[in-house]
């Protein structure tokens, strides 16, 4: 089969398009016939190599696929051969075939394309274990969402307004704001031109918000702080602006304010099959009702993977990009 391999570490040029086995399932996997594969930036630290794949998992890039079950244990997730899926997998996803835990595959919610389901995995597996389960966020309270335009941010605020929730975004720009805010959130901020802790304060009455969804990290996390409302929590999920700060702690004591954060890709089959159950029955209607939507920027061929890394890291997308196969 034809699969993109990582060469060596460095940048998108190091993505080539290589022959390899076709990958064979275990007990409780099934084989898929790939026709499309979201990139997400794991993927682009993986390329770096500062993101190694967990032990087991194939070495090849890609978290989110849909396709087609050929082969293996397909019901043992409640499925058949022929059936089409979307799966999150923990690698292996940029080739023709992969193979992933049947439980951690979803039906293609209805009307949508096999491109657009393979925007959902990591995106939505990631949102609702940080976002709902982490951060405990409950109808009625109220969300801020750094990176607002990327995938995880499109999601992020889709999903929390369906919900019942109030939404912030923070974005690179006041065109990507008015996006987002299309996409329903109350205020996108554009962090080049304003300060964030200061338009959430004046938006919120100077009540803070609930739960800050955070892929920045470094300095931002002391900044969150000061801008949630008591007993706010902080769910960080990437670390794009370094893994050190210094925080006011008294504040935390204060406030009985939460820090946690988590990664989904390492964790156990058990602990993602449970979030599978979870969005197939409150998510995947809402998907299929069309009250929210995958949002897919661009599309390339497998073979122009490389051209896909480079627009992520260019930040020029809104929503996810996605391989077809």
């Amino acid at each position: 089969m034809k699969a993109v391999e990582i060469v060596q570490p460095g940048g998108p040029e190091v993505l080539v398009l290589a022959d390899r086995p076709m990958p064979e399932p275990k007990a409780g996997e099934v084989l898929i016939k790939v026709s499309a594969a979201g990139i997400n930036r794991p993927d682009v630290f993986q390329r770096k190599g500062s993101y190694a794949p967990p032990p087991g998992a194939s070495d090849l890039p890609g978290l989110e696929i849909a396709g087609e079950i050929v082969g293996g244990d397909a019901a043992s997730g409640g499925f058949k051969q022929g059936d089409h899926v979307c799966a999150l997998v923990a690698g292996g996803g940029y080739a023709e075939y992969c193979v992933a835990p049947a439980v951690q595959c979803l039906p293609i919610p209805a009307g949508l394309t096999e491109v657009e389901a393979a925007a959902l995995p990591e995106t939505y597996f990631t949102v609702w274990s940080n976002v709902f389960d982490r951060g405990r966020l409950s109808a009625g309270e109220s969300l801020l969402v750094h990176g607002g335009a990327s995938g995880i941010g499109t999601t992020a605020i889709q999903l929390a307004v369906a919900m019942g929730n109030t939404v912030y975004a923070t974005v690179g720009s006041d065109e990507r704001a008015r996006t987002i805010e299309k996409l329903g959130a109350a205020l996108g901020i554009n962090y080049r031109s304003q300060d964030y802790v200061e338009e959430i304060k004046k938006v919120t009455g100077g009540k803070g918000v609930d739960v800050v969804l955070d892929m920045v990290a470094g300095d931002y996390i002391n900044r969150n702080l000061n801008c949630l409302a008591d007993d706010g929590r902080i769910v960080i999920i990437a670390l794009l602006g370094g893994s050190k700060a210094t925080i006011d702690g008294g504040q935390v004591l204060r406030r009985r304010l939460t820090i946690t954060g988590s990664t989904l890709r390492p964790r156990p089959v058990a602990f993602k099959a449970a979030i599978a159950q979870s969005l197939k029955q409150h998510v995947w209607p809402l998907l299929a009702a069309k009250k929210i939507k995958p949002i897919v920027h661009a599309t390339f061929p497998l073979a122009r993977a490389c051209d896909a890394h480079a627009m992520m890291e260019a930040g020029e997308q809104i929503g996810k990009i996605v391989l077809t196969v």
